[in-house]
């Protein structure tokens, strides 16, 4: 078969130039100057007979036809690059999956044992980053987290956020409640933490993984939530991610709102206690995430098959098994 098409050059600076709505943008993705993306764009333009982009006096618009065009000159790109993946891999067990590195710690890494011997064949690479977790609410937050995804390649993304990736196939893994959790030292030492107003007496610790208020449980909203009054909500020291804020209460230098999937098994071993069963919900929640051009391959299969599994059991400990003040 004969395909009548305009050069592939031309359509990586629209996608590209869309996607930023910036020719400068594109042209540093790319490693080309402005002045190329622009020729390249109206050279597409010329064959398709019809205008892309708005040039504007400070901006970029895409026009009607210009988005009709774009998810399929952006699902052919995914294709290619899957096609160049799996030349370039040629094992087909290879999987490589990246996860927020609270979530990887606490809740992936013990468990995975479970997959290794249920599916020996497949190699699983696991990668842990920051950027797995959206940090800001808005369009904005969408466009870097499926400029992430994008870059990601063949990997399989596990993230902490909206589930708003446009493009992608999305599946929700769970959603979470916050709940203080602290050591069992601390909760029973000299300054007992019998009621929700004693934590007036005690350092709060904060996780500040989620630069942006609206989308991050605050010990503000807890206190409010329990109707707590007279405790500085601001007081004690901050963490950049979850690990290090739970590993804080683990010392027992204070307590700290944790997600409860990430502490379930601290608590259930008793080395973390919850002294108040009082709990609030996590705008966010933990989604797998891949491009559509994976999700037939035996190793993604088999990975997603499990860990819908494995999330589905936790679900019914913790409901089975409530995180309680004794922390059984």
């Amino acid at each position: 078969m004969t395909y009548r098409l305009p050069p592939l050059s031309a359509m990586r600076a629209f996608e590209a130039a869309s996607r930023h709505l910036s020719f400068k943008k594109a042209a540093e993705e790319l490693h080309v100057t402005p002045a190329a993306i622009s020729q390249q764009i109206k050279s597409l333009e010329d064959y398709l007979g019809l205008s892309l982009f708005r040039r504007l006096t400070r901006a970029l618009e895409i026009t009607p036809q210009g988005e009709a065009m774009l998810p399929k000159i952006r699902e052919g790109f995914e294709c290619f690059a899957a096609a160049v993946d799996s030349t370039r891999q040629p094992c087909a067990g290879v999987l490589t999956v990246t996860a927020p590195p609270s979530f990887a710690a606490r809740w992936l890494v013990p468990r995975l044992p479970r997959f290794a011997a249920l599916h020996p064949d497949v190699k699983l690479r696991l990668s842990s980053s920051g950027d797995a977790v959206d940090r800001r609410g808005g369009i904005r937050l969408v466009e870097e987290a499926a400029a992430d995804l994008r870059e990601a390649g063949s990997t399989l993304a596990i993230r902490y956020g909206t589930g708003n990736y446009p493009g992608f196939l999305v599946e929700q893994i769970f959603a979470t409640d916050c709940v203080p959790v602290c050591s069992p030292r601390l909760a029973s030492a000299e300054r007992p933490l019998a009621i929700p107003q004693d934590l007036a007496r005690h350092v709060l610790i904060h996780d500040e993984t989620i630069d942006d208020g609206e989308y991050q449980p605050s010990w503000r909203e807890w206190l409010s939530h329990a109707g707590v009054t007279g405790v500085d909500a601001e007081r004690g020291p901050r963490f950049s991610n979850a690990v290090l804020a739970v590993e804080a209460a683990l010392d027992g230098q204070g307590v700290a709102l944790a997600l409860k999937p990430l502490v379930a098994a601290d608590v259930a071993a008793g080395r973390l206690r919850v002294p108040f069963e009082i709990s609030v919900p996590s705008p966010y929640s933990y989604f797998l995430v891949m491009r559509k051009v994976l999700a037939d391959r035996d190793s993604a299969v088999a990975f997603r098959a499990w860990l819908l599994s494995e999330a589905q059991l936790s679900g019914q400990e913790n409901g089975e098994r409530a995180l309680s003040p004794d922390g059984v």
